[in-house]
């Protein structure tokens, strides 16, 4: 199940994402950094069913811990404080975060070995790609 996205991910391409960012409310300067940085996405499962995913780069490292199915508060790399659940549907990890009335979806899958995260807010959509190292 979640044990296929376990294992450290480096991002190799990024689609729209300054776009998804201002959508969500991201200021000039955040995004700036957040379109230069090119994080590795480390995501572990332990025995308790725990799942752990950070996210490392030069800009900022985060990390959130959670199980599927339970509302958990997040601080995401951005500040916002968002209410966030993730649940696991068709072999993708579905993100949602909800803060001020708005709510955003990232979907994470496995497809032809390469990890694609769809990050969702209304009609803008960006596309992450990252590779296995």
């Amino acid at each position: 199940m979640v044990e296929q996205f376990s294992g450290t991910w480096t991002l190799t391409a990024s689609e729209n994402f300054d776009d998804y960012m201002k959508a969500i409310g991201v200021g000039f300067a955040t995004r700036q950094m957040g379109n230069m940085a090119k994080p590795n996405l480390v995501i572990s499962v332990d025995g308790a069913g725990v799942i752990s995913m950070k996210s490392e780069s030069t800009f900022k490292t985060t990390e959130i811990k959670f199980k599927i199915n339970e509302e958990f508060d997040e601080t995401t790399a951005d500040g916002r404080q968002t209410k966030t659940t993730i649940t696991f549907e068709n072999g993708k990890l579905v993100q949602k975060q909800t803060w001020d009335g708005k709510t955003t979806t990232l979907e994470r899958e496995i497809q032809d070995g390469k990890l694609t995260a769809k990050c969702i807010m209304d009609d803008v959509v960006a596309v992450r790609t990252y590779e296995k190292v």
